[in-house]
């Protein structure tokens, strides 16, 4: 009864997720109807004539497309982190942007756009890469060195998030023009306009390997919920674990940081959402969440990009206005229950 049930559920999220790349594909300047899509993907993937004209292709395929898929790829990437992070943490604050990750992307970012580090050689996402990838090494060693339990890892998270943030903001005082900073200040707060093909091939690839490696610590996982000491006992080699799936989480924060921007509240917000519906074992939890994350990210990202057309949004602006009052409901909902 429980395997129908679950599959059910999980049916009805790839519907539901399936359905709403279909229409958010359609919202938009251009009259895009949802046969319209559907006759582009399948005239793409298997050849043939679309029947539509090539500027309604164009923005079918080039532009909203891939926008919508990498936006469906960043919600439930985040979404998996943050499932795995307040697990592994025992925190029910900690999000994907706990270990200092999008920080430190967001310094290399501007150390490319702002300094020109690189000569012109590097992009934008590669920059924000290998900041991502120094702030976290930044918090293994600091972690390490001062004990290695999970409070020293969000401790020392929290100071990589503060260096970082704090090198961003002198850098852009200091050597960016009016126009360099306010481009820096819209990536800095999450954005998906420009994407295309690669960036949604990419971190989709990476997004699939980290859920296929969280999906074989699903019972690990579960252990960690009554605690370290207990998951020793249970046979969980506690620091190999946590060293593998921190290492896990922060790259797939990072790929999808340097593609997308930062973007808060996913991560916060979507596991406790998807743990009151199916409970706190992982198996379940962490295929749930991932769909919750992509429905709900593709529509948050439709309302950033049409709410002020021609005007756009940055999307952590709107994941931030919504998500505020929803974690608010969700603490208020886990403190009547434990009464």
């Amino acid at each position: 009864m429980t395997t129908a049930r679950d599959a059910l559920l999980w049916a009805a999220g790839v519907a539901a997720l399936a359905l709403s790349v279909a229409v958010a594909v359609t919202i938009g300047p251009a009259a895009i109807s949802v046969p319209d899509v559907f006759s582009a993907v399948v005239a793409h993937l298997g050849g043939g004539e679309t029947g539509l004209t090539p500027l309604r292709d164009g923005i079918v395929w080039n532009l909203r497309m891939p926008r919508t898929l990498l936006a469906a790829v960043c919600g439930a990437g985040l979404a998996v982190c943050g499932t795995v992070l307040q697990s592994l943490l025992r925190n029910p604050l900690a999000d994907p942007f706990v270990l200092g990750v999008s920080s430190g992307a967001s310094t290399g970012a501007v150390a490319v756009v702002v300094l020109g580090v690189g000569g012109g050689v590097v992009s934008v996402s590669a920059g924000a890469f290998a900041g991502a990838l120094c702030s976290f090494a930044l918090v293994l060693l600091l972690s390490h060195a001062l004990g290695g339990s999970a409070d020293r890892v969000v401790l020392s998270g929290v100071a990589a998030m503060q260096l970082f943030s704090a090198l961003t903001s002198f850098v852009i005082l200091t050597a960016a023009d009016a126009e360099t900073t306010r481009g820096v200040l819209f990536w800095l707060l999450g954005s998906l306009s420009g994407v295309g093909w690669t960036d949604v091939w990419i971190c989709a690839a990476v997004l699939l390997a980290a859920l296929t490696v969280c999906l074989a610590q699903a019972r690990t996982l579960d252990a960690f919920a009554f605690g370290q000491d207990a998951a020793a006992t249970l046979g969980v080699h506690v620091a190999r674990t946590r060293l593998i799936l921190l290492t896990v989480t922060a790259l797939l924060t990072a790929v999808l940081v340097s593609s997308a921007g930062a973007i808060g509240f996913v991560g916060l917000v979507l596991p406790h959402a998807a743990r009151a519906v199916v409970g706190s074992g992982h198996a379940r939890l962490l295929p749930v969440t991932a769909l919750a994350g992509a429905v709900f990210l593709v529509w948050v990202d439709t309302l950033a990009r049409t709410v002020l057309d021609p005007q756009e949004v940055p999307v952590g602006v709107v994941t931030s206005l919504i998500g505020v009052p929803a974690f608010v409901l969700v603490l208020y909902r886990t403190r009547k229950a434990a009464l």
